[in-house]
């Protein structure tokens, strides 16, 4: 198989897998009134049940960025499928608040390697110059995972119940599974990491030493703690809680303006892809992106009873502009050398997944003062929250305002002036 057919099929795999990631990352969006009514969830649970996922992904990253640098994406990735498959099928079963937390711990270590596993085969074949638009081509797709999980998901829930589309979703992520296992190399076969003599275990954890110790790291985690985090804990999680318990929408019209949000994603990250090369700057794109973001949830926040549709049209809007990670993470690529990228690149998303677990945990609590027994949370709370995601993002961003600039035109891939 020619290498460019090869990379064509090796894009198609890595797409699968990271649709299945965002799905399940997405998925409890929309049924999030069901689960709380047919599991017995309170916020506070939802919120612990919804950052779970993110908690086990976490907890996994520095391992997985081992095996990655050891083993390979390929055999790695296929492993931890099976988890998701395992998963997906324990919480369409899951009866009990504990039985679902379980699942969905098995769930976001399943997918754990999804994303990083895509910058980690991206960065050795394709053109480091393009690196990051090619990134964005991925994370564009893979929010087909996010589509699949706001209209679908609430129609297929009200037609078969939430618990039969979690079964399918782990057929399909099977199928995935082993379409990766079939088709995905870890790099060409002139790369160097083919003909390089495997790391002895001390080495390998020296590298993981090295990588915490490059310079410029600290700030670049900071804005990736809070970035993603942000959108996803709206967009995945109170989203369409928001929309049913404020403005009273049933499962497929909240689906419906979720379906919008994440189209809008898609574009978004789209017009993201190509801004470094064509700006020759990451931080840049980055603050701009963030300073947006922030501007929206304070909107959000500060708003008050706006009407559906101003809701929906600032929802939207959120999406559009909130997905500039694919830009952070390509800054976090450039500041390691290729031995170290799997153990990198997953070290960098340790902070997007703390972040993604801790913001749902912390809107869940701050929603939890504003709720009653006796019925949906007010306005109030969901107001609160998004003002704390505002302010949470803004702290991330003054960090992030000190690392040096990452270039994409330039001799090598680190580049470190601002």
């Amino acid at each position: 198989m020619s290498r460019r057919k090869r990379s064509l099929w090796i894009f198609l795999s890595v797409v699968g897998a990271v649709v299945v990631s965002q799905y399940f990352r997405a998925s409890n969006g929309v049924i999030a009134p069901e689960l709380v009514r047919d599991v017995g969830l309170t916020p506070e649970m939802l919120g612990l049940v919804n950052g779970s996922f993110f908690v086990s992904l976490a907890l996994a990253q520095i391992p997985i960025g081992i095996a990655f640098d050891r083993f390979g994406p390929r055999w790695t990735i296929t492993a931890l499928t099976a988890l998701a498959v395992l998963g997906s099928i324990g919480f369409a079963l899951a009866t009990t608040p504990a039985a679902l937390l379980g699942a969905r711990v098995a769930i976001g270590l399943g997918c754990a390697g999804s994303f990083m596993g895509a910058v980690t085969l991206a960065a050795r074949w394709a053109p480091q110059d393009r690196f990051t638009q090619i990134l964005s081509w991925i994370f564009s797709l893979s929010n087909l995972g996010t589509l699949l999980a706001t209209t679908p998901l609430a129609a297929g829930s009200e037609s078969l119940g939430w618990r039969a589309t979690f079964l399918i979703a782990a057929i399909v992520t099977a199928l995935l599974g082993v379409m990766f296992a079939a088709l995905v190399r870890d790099a060409p076969p002139d790369h160097e990491s083919q003909t390089e003599v495997p790391e002895s275990l001390r080495e390998v954890l020296r590298g993981v030493v090295e990588v915490w110790r490059t310079p410029g790291l600290g700030p670049v985690l900071a804005i990736h703690t809070v970035a993603y985090a942000s959108l996803l804990t709206v967009q995945g999680l109170w989203a369409g809680a928001y929309l049913s318990d404020v403005h009273g929408l049933d499962p497929v019209a909240r689906g419906n303006v979720l379906l919008a949000m994440a189209v809008a994603t898609v574009c978004g990250v789209l017009c993201y892809g190509p801004m470094d090369r064509r700006f020759n700057t990451r931080k840049g794109v980055v603050t701009a992106g963030a300073g947006a973001t922030a501007t929206i949830l304070a909107a959000l926040s500060l708003t008050p009873q706006p009407s559906t549709a101003v809701a929906s049209a600032l929802l939207v809007a959120l999406g559009l502009v909130g997905h500039y990670g694919v830009v952070i993470v390509a800054h976090g690529r450039s500041l390691f050398p290729d031995r170290l990228i799997g153990r990198g690149v997953t070290t960098v998303n340790v902070a997007q997944s703390l972040g993604c677990a801790g913001l749902p945990i912390l809107t869940g609590t701050v929603i939890g003062m504003f709720a009653t027994p006796e019925g949906p949370v007010p306005e109030a709370g969901y107001r609160a929250a998004f003002g704390c995601l505002a302010l949470v993002l803004v702290t991330g961003l003054l960090v992030y305002r000190r690392a040096p600039d990452s270039r994409p035109i330039a001799a090598k891939a680190v580049d470190v002036g601002n």
